[in-house]
């Protein structure tokens, strides 16, 4: 073994002699003296040998480092392990979802350290409890879902990789675990039992007390240096409307993605198709003409325009292209569903199956009988409405078959609900480590949930990626090589 290392040491040296001073005939190194006979040799006689015995040479101080690193490596763990956490402080900046379960984690895998919750409004869980309508949709299934891109429209590969330390299946299981019991719908949509958001705060909230957790309401935190007694600092913001709300964050060296809207519903300046408020299509398929930018699922008309999970996730695969054109952008709209020569199969079968009747009185079974009047009267006026199937022509049948797949509208902005505000943009996901989202600019510092540059579609994936990053910065915290204990 030493006989080894000494090759090594000698190997290490003459590649640092070759590297600083040029010339290995110049170190005074009688090894180096040889290897410089050597290399004369190798240029007389035989190059190749010359060649091989640096590149070897080379790939021995190589491998050495990288020993030498991982050493470092495994000595540092250590050394994480005998942290004396009954000792430690950590301030989590922010009392919602990612916060608490950030808090009541670590915890559960650091008893002995003390943890506080700093929350700027008098009301910690907020968000929480209007989520889902106030049912709180906490996860999803995630059942037919190939790419997490589609779900997560920004830090999909992210969440891919913390997903791996605690996943939709582990979220589950941590709630049933503590009290909380789940029930999966049709399109599958995670809530509590109880069809209650208050569920999910009495667990957060109980299990944080219960464990000693310290929450301070009505503080708000506007720089780091006003947590100068904390070892650890998980800043659990949520989303912010404007940047400014980062500054403090910006000014620690972190870059900022403009935060915008994300997940809303769209404004039409149309009183007609207004008129029809309360009426459900499911499924639809919607897209901004020009682009790539299509969703799909169910759509809602409201008094102001369009919402419903279709809607909704075309905002967040739009929401910057929204935001840059101001909300008033083509929205078309497939009611149907399916591709134009679906449609026209559709239609020509009506039309011979109801050749003698109104097509007021005859329309496909998808559509409610008040939509289907509005897009008759559209595609051809209030008169040729009151036509039979058999007097239509060809133009007329064309016509038809376009509103029902093409029916364009043009947005007139968004509105604004402050209860439930979702936003794309925040820390630059560059400057955070993918494992246990630490600062890259200052050690110590950790992000979790909507703050970070991460955000979700409509079905509970926002929720699991509070539940998924507040893990992360709880088990690197609290030690990563420990055994951590998920109950």
């Amino acid at each position: 073994m030493s006989n080894t290392n000494q090759g090594i040491e000698d190997a290490t040296n003459v590649v640092e002699c070759h590297d600083s001073k040029g010339s290995l005939a110049d170190c005074g190194h009688s090894r180096c003296a040889a290897v410089v006979l050597f290399g004369k040799f190798g240029k007389r006689k035989n190059e190749k040998k010359c060649f091989f015995f640096f590149f070897f040479t080379h790939l021995i101080v190589t491998l050495n480092k990288l020993l030498t690193f991982e050493k470092a490596q495994i000595n540092l763990a250590f050394c994480s392990l005998n942290r004396n956490f009954a000792t430690m402080k950590t301030a989590i900046v922010g009392g919602g979802a990612a916060g608490f379960f950030l808090a009541v984690c670590l915890k559960e895998m650091r008893p002995e350290m003390e943890v506080t919750i700093f929350e700027r409004s008098h009301h910690v869980l907020a968000k929480v409890k209007v989520s889902g309508g106030g049912r709180c949709n906490c996860t999803n299934t995630f059942e037919g879902v190939n790419d997490l891109s589609a779900v997560y429209p920004r830090g999909h590969r992210l969440m891919k990789r913390l997903m791996r330390q605690f996943s939709q299946r582990d979220a589950m299981a941590w709630f049933e675990r503590h009290g909380v019991r789940l029930t999966v719908q049709e399109d599958h949509c995670v809530f509590p039992q109880s069809q209650q958001s208050q569920t999910i705060i009495d667990c957060l909230l109980g299990s944080a007390r219960r464990l000693g957790v310290s929450i301070v309401t009505g503080r708000r935190i506007s720089h780091l240096d006003e947590l100068q007694g904390f070892d650890f600092v998980a800043v659990t913001t949520g989303g912010q409307p404007k940047a400014e709300g980062l500054a403090w964050l910006q000014a620690a060296g972190h870059a900022i993605e403009q935060p915008v809207a994300s997940l809303f519903s769209l404004s039409v300046a149309d009183e007609s198709l207004c008129e029809l408020m309360g009426t459900v299509v499911d499924p639809v398929q919607v897209m901004i003409p020009g682009t790539r930018l299509r969703a799909s699922g169910a759509l809602l008309v409201t008094h102001w325009g369009v919402s419903g999970p279709a809607i909704l996730r075309l905002s967040s695969y739009a929401a910057r292209e929204l935001n840059e054109a101001g909300y008033e952008v083509p929205l078309s709209i497939d009611w149907l569903g399916t591709s134009e020569h679906e449609a026209q199969l559709l239609v020509g079968d009506l039309r011979s199956r109801y050749g003698q009747r109104q097509l007021a009185n005859a329309r496909p079974t998808e559509l409610p009988a008040r939509l289907w009047h509005h897009l008759l009267a559209k595609s051809m006026g209030q008169q040729k409405a009151q036509l039979t199937w058999s007097e239509l022509g060809k133009k007329d049948l064309n016509r038809l078959v376009n509103v029902l797949c093409n029916d364009t509208y043009r947005t007139s902005g968004r509105p604004v609900f402050k209860d439930e505000f979702v936003t794309c943009g925040g820390i630059a996901l560059s400057g955070v480590n993918p494992t246990t989202l630490e600062s890259r600019h200052r050690p110590g510092l950790y992000f979790a949930g909507e703050v970070l540059d991460i955000d979700g579609v409509t079905g509970g994936f926002n929720l699991q990626a509070a539940w998924t990053t507040a893990y992360a910065v709880a088990r690197a915290i609290g030690g990563e090589l420990a055994e951590v204990s998920r109950s």
